[in-house]
């Protein structure tokens, strides 16, 4: 039986160490790592590079738009922390701290062919997860996020594709099985007693996301009850292990929860700024795109009403804009509803492009999701192991954007699960492989 600790010895080794030269070659030769310098450098991390330079400076987790407005909530904490340690060390938005964070989401990136591997080789075969590697290696479209922004998407994406694989091996838990990226492990003895480890560990990642893209939180109630139900098709209890998760999961969280209620006298989980990202893709004008014209950053009344609010207040009212929006006329909002829908598996149109443009732009955005449905289909077909798995994560995953907006960015953490549709669909279906249901 093979090890699933990483080694020179397995065939995903040497596909992280070619994704990780690529990237850290793309920031070099492509100068990815220089971002221009107006608006308070705004461009180098957006909202959370600017509240990491609050934090180097010694002004507290704050300042999201670059001037100085005080505390913020606006952007879930690791990501900011990160940036901030590093601007401490290379200084703030500084050449070398670019190259620093782009190494580092470059890392992430690359380390992403790992589960993708354990994954794809558990529920179709080796080939499949060979080739979805190296299409995640190789592909330009897929390196873009790591070495051209300054953002959490390749960290986010890595740990969201982390805890998919511990979903599907959270049934074998009690064994030596666990953790195993072995295809088609047989479940474990019922007898054998409960492992606290994979639980404590399902928590804490799951904590980690939170507080680093609290999107990813819409997996978790899918992740939670599929454990939970092929747990009791074995007949193995999962009471004790969801709740050893559940306490793990809140005390990862419970420390920036009460951070912002003793700051801002308001009680929310992770992240203040859902009113104002619905008041950004629902209101006069909505097409089903971000309205960006309306960001504080962009729009010079819009600052002066959040610095003249305060965050909290500021975003309650644009929250209230928007339910009124919505309660104008249903019909229109889920009309916009249907278009985001189209938007985020089809790619968004810009603006500043002609309709050809757009048109050659999304065709292969559009093809791969067309690819990951068509795989989807075969997959379910033929009965693959923790397919329903993936048809929960592309169901639940992208709600949230079909009501406020979308952006090519938010389909990357699941990217890797469509890649390893879209080769299943392409070579993976003509393999003759035993049938195993869920």
């Amino acid at each position: 039986m093979a090890d699933s600790k990483p080694s020179a010895r397995e065939p995903y080794f040497w596909i992280f160490v070619v994704a990780l030269i690529l990237r850290v070659v793309l920031i070099f030769f492509g100068h990815t790592y220089k971002f221009y310098d107006h608006n308070h450098n705004f461009s180098f991390g957006w909202e959370m590079g600017s509240i990491g330079r609050s934090l180097a400076e010694g002004d507290g987790f704050g300042n999201p738009f670059g001037e100085t407005t005080g505390p913020t909530a606006w952007e879930p904490p690791l990501y900011p922390l990160l940036i901030a340690g590093v601007f401490k060390i290379f200084g703030i938005y500084s050449l070398t701290s670019a190259v620093v964070l782009l190494a580092i989401n470059s890392i992430f990136s690359a380390l992403t062919c790992i589960p993708i591997f354990w994954i794809a080789r558990r529920c179709f075969s080796e080939r499949v997860a060979l080739w979805t590697c190296w299409l995640w290696a190789l592909l330009p479209p897929i390196m873009a996020w790591a070495t051209r922004w300054v953002w959490e998407t390749s960290i986010a994406t890595f740990l969201l594709t982390l805890l998919f694989w511990l979903t599907l091996v959270m049934e074998e838990c009690e064994s030596s099985l666990a953790f195993s990226g072995v295809a088609h492990a047989e479940p474990a003895p019922r007898t054998q007693h409960f492992r606290p480890l994979p639980w404590a560990l399902f928590g804490l990642l799951w904590g980690a996301a939170a507080l680093l893209n609290t999107s990813l939180l819409a997996f978790l109630p899918v992740s939670g009850l599929w454990i939970s139900w092929r747990r009791s098709k074995l007949g193995k209890s999962s009471l004790a292990g969801v709740a050893l998760a559940s306490v793990v999961f809140l005390a990862c969280i419970s420390p920036w929860t009460i951070r912002n209620y003793h700051t801002f006298g308001k009680l929310f989980l992770i992240r203040s700024n859902f009113g104002a990202e619905l008041r950004l893709g629902n209101g006069p004008g909505a097409d089903g795109t971000w309205m960006q014209r309306f960001h504080p950053t962009q729009n010079a009344h819009e600052m002066s009403r959040y610095r003249g609010m305060g965050e909290i207040d500021y975003i309650a009212v644009r929250r209230e804009e928007a339910y009124a929006f919505i309660r104008e006329d249903i019909g229109r909002f889920l009309i916009l509803c249907g278009k985001r829908f189209v938007y985020y598996w089809a790619g968004v149109p810009r603006p500043s492009q002609t309709f050809g443009q757009t048109i050659l732009r999304n065709s292969l955005y559009f093809a791969s999701s067309l690819l990951t449905f068509w795989g989807l289909y075969i997959a379910w077909k033929n009965r693959r192991p923790g397919i329903g798995l993936f048809f929960w994560l592309f169901l639940v995953y992208p709600l949230v954007y079909y009501v406020v907006f979308p952006h090519p960015r938010y389909r990357h953490p699941i990217e890797p699960e469509m890649g390893m549709l879209i080769v299943y669909g392409i070579v993976g279906s003509y393999e003759k492989m035993p049938e195993r249901g869920d």
